[in-house]
């Protein structure tokens, strides 16, 4: 019961992925984790004249849903002027298979592999929540350009004693994500977006990670809540990033 408890907290896939209606031309792909698992993935090329074509963001997403919750982000990626890859971890949307944790870190170097193939030198991993905790171990087994952490929590005992108090989590906890411990050994450019309004993962994880993180880097103050950053404040949201581009990521790469 403990173990289903804690599975089901970590991990809440869906597996019906809706449409991409962003009008744009994307790929629909179908590749294999490190260990043969089927995985499920949208590809979507630079726009016409981007400014950061040969860059591409690849996204590890959150605990919930799958690629075809986070229309948003893709086109505002696009509009930065990047190529973007979403895929869903294993028992998430159309991958096959069961999430765990080991098993998403497979999932994520296969789809920086296949996106390392496909078309970009310089590739971004972008982690958004659970995903921050894949992406900073992806910096760790991949050679990545730069790593943006977006409303990541320090480790997953952290946020869970901090969400269930009540409970001995540190004590039980065997899915770990532990981000923090991660950070003094990535040596690229670093972005830790956050907003103050999260009440999931509260604003002193990103304040934690940043001060473990290695320079360069940059703290971007998002607004809204947990899931609600892009809807809250999508202008602002664009131009951190692109700052982030036009100095950190730029005199690195």
């Amino acid at each position: 019961m403990i173990r289903w408890f804690e599975h089901t907290r970590v991990y809440v896939p869906s597996k019906e992925v809706g449409p991409c209606s962003l009008g744009c031309r994307y790929e629909e792909v179908q590749f294999q984790s490190l260990d043969r698992t089927p995985l499920h993935g949208w590809y979507f090329p630079a726009l016409p004249n981007a400014q950061w074509a040969n860059y591409a963001i690849l996204l590890l997403h959150g605990n919930a849903g799958n690629v075809g919750d986070r229309l948003a982000f893709y086109q505002a990626w696009l509009e930065l002027g990047t190529q973007v890859f979403a895929f869903d971890y294993r028992g998430f949307g159309r991958s096959g298979g069961k999430a765990s944790e080991e098993g998403t870190y497979l999932d994520g170097q296969a789809a920086f592999r296949w996106l390392a193939n496909r078309s970009s030198p310089h590739i971004i991993a972008l982690g958004k929540s659970l995903g921050g905790g894949i992406a900073s171990e992806l910096a760790l087994r991949e050679k990545i350009d730069a790593l943006i952490l977006q409303s990541t929590f320090t480790s997953i005992p952290d946020v869970g004693s901090e969400l269930f108090p009540w409970l001995p989590v540190r004590w039980l906890a065997s899915i770990h994500y532990n981000t923090l411990s991660k950070l003094p050994r990535i040596h690229v450019p670093v972005l830790i977006a956050h907003s103050r309004e999260d009440r999931t993962v509260r604003f002193s994880h990103a304040e934690r990670n940043f001060a473990a993180a290695n320079e360069p880097k940059m703290f971007l103050e998002l607004k809204g809540g947990h899931v609600e950053t892009i809807e809250a404040d999508r202008a602002s949201y664009i131009a951190g990033l692109r700052k982030f581009f036009s100095t950190c990521l730029k005199a690195h790469v």
